[in-house]
C-alpha cells in the first residue's frame, strides 16, 4: 500500500510540473484522458464477462476497487459504501445508528453527515469523532470530494421554574 500511495504521490508531483508549461500540459491532459478511456474500456469488457460476485471479489481490493471507481465500474454505489464505512465508525466510537447519520451524498461528490446525540456536546469528542468519519468515508470512497460533518440543531434550553415565596402586592415586581 506504502508503494501505491508513493506512485500516487509522484503522479500529482508529475501533473503539477507539467501543468506549469501550459503547451506541455495541455498535451499531458491530452494523453492521460485518452489513456483512462481506453483502460476504462478495458476494464468495461472485463468486468462484463465476470460474474457479479467476481466483480465484487474485485472491487473488495484496495487497488482494483479504486481503478472500477475511477472509471464509474464499482459494482457499489457512493452512498452504500459510505454508509458501510459510517457503520465502522460507529462502531469504533462506540455509538448508535443515531449518532452518525448520512444525510446524502450529491452529485458533486460531496458527503452529508450529521452527529446526533451526545456526540455533538463536547468540542473535542466531536473533533475527534468528526475525524475518524472523515477517514473513513474518504478511505471507503475516494471519489467523495468533501465530508460535511454538521451539528444537530441545539435543543433549547428549558427554563426551570421553581417554587418561591408568593410575591406580594406591595413589591415592585408584583403590582398590577
Amino acid at each position: 500500500m506504502d508503494e501505491l500511495r508513493a506512485v500516487e504521490a509522484r503522479v500529482a508531483e508529475l501533473v503539477t510540473r507539467l501543468s506549469s508549461s501550459p503547451q506541455i500540459g495541455d498535451q499531458a491532459e491530452e494523453l492521460v484522458r485518452l489513456l483512462m478511456r481506453l483502460y476504462g474500456t478495458g476494464l468495461a469488457r472485463i468486468t462484463a464477462l465476470l460474474t457479479p460476485e467476481d466483480v465484487a471479489r474485485l472491487a473488495a481490493d484496495d487497488l482494483v476497487g479504486s481503478l472500477l471507481i475511477l472509471h464509474d465500474l464499482h459494482p457499489r454505489p457512493t452512498a452504500v459504501r459510505v454508509e458501510e464505512a459510517l457503520a465502522a465508525a460507529r462502531s469504533r466510537v462506540g455509538t448508535d445508528t443515531g449518532g452518525i447519520v448520512l444525510l446524502d451524498v450529491d452529485d458533486r461528490g460531496v458527503a452529508r453527515v450529521r452527529l446526533g446525540g451526545t456526540l455533538g456536546t463536547c468540542p473535542s469528542a466531536t473533533a475527534a469523532v468528526r475525524q475518524v468519519v472523515e477517514q473513513a468515508v474518504l478511505a471507503a470512497a475516494p471519489e467523495v470530494t468533501e465530508v460535511r460533518v454538521e451539528q444537530p440543531p441545539r435543543e433549547p434550553e428549558l427554563l426551570q421554574i421553581l417554587p418561591g415565596p408568593p410575591r406580594s402586592a406591595t413589591s415592585p415586581r408584583g403590582r398590577r
